[in-house]
């Protein structure tokens, strides 16, 4: 039996009630066949996907220039095909960017980043909310710099927030 895991990235703001996937739930069986040792073991595929580098969680990032609509659009098509195929899909937010005003609402990173949480819970697929996790990290006296190697992308200790984020998925 093969399993597949879309790490993607999208989406509107929730409607009243609309939830992600259950935490607990979404990838328990997933994860039961991940500590299962050999010969009971088999190939689990996790797929990221969302830029031309292997770390494929930029999307939210990058899709800002094609404005709301248009990313709806293309994030609506891949959950779709990506559920079709029966891959669990979990939507990541973009990471921080310091040319970004984070605590505007009105900025392009908080509007996709709503739109993807949208995304998430209209579809019912899981959720790592990569800019809550760098928000609270400023907010609690870093620096958003602390977390970046350039502008837009993260560094070690800004990937660890997005591992963290993506492993919450997985029942121990």
């Amino acid at each position: 039996m093969r399993w597949g895991l879309a790490i993607l990235i999208l989406a509107p703001p929730p409607s009243a009630g609309a939830e992600v996937a259950d935490r607990a739930a979404y990838l328990a069986d997933v994860s039961t066949l991940l500590k299962k040792t050999w010969p009971q073991n088999r190939t689990v595929h996790v797929v990221c996907h969302g830029h031309s580098v292997p770390a494929g969680y930029f999307y939210g990032l990058n899709d800002r220039r094609l404005g709301l609509e248009k990313a709806r659009a293309a994030w609506t098509a891949m959950i779709a095909k990506a559920k079709a195929a029966g891959a669990r899909v979990i939507l990541l937010t973009p990471t921080g960017d310091t040319s970004a005003k984070l605590d505007d609402p009105g900025d392009p990173i908080n509007r996709h980043a709503e739109q993807i949480r949208g995304l998430a819970a209209e579809h019912r697929v899981g959720l790592a909310d990569n800019l809550a996790a760098f928000k609270r990290y400023v907010s609690g006296g870093g620096r958003l710099e602390d977390l970046k190697s350039q502008i837009n992308h993260p560094n070690r200790k800004g990937h660890d927030l997005v591992a963290e984020a993506l492993l919450a998925w997985f029942p121990r």
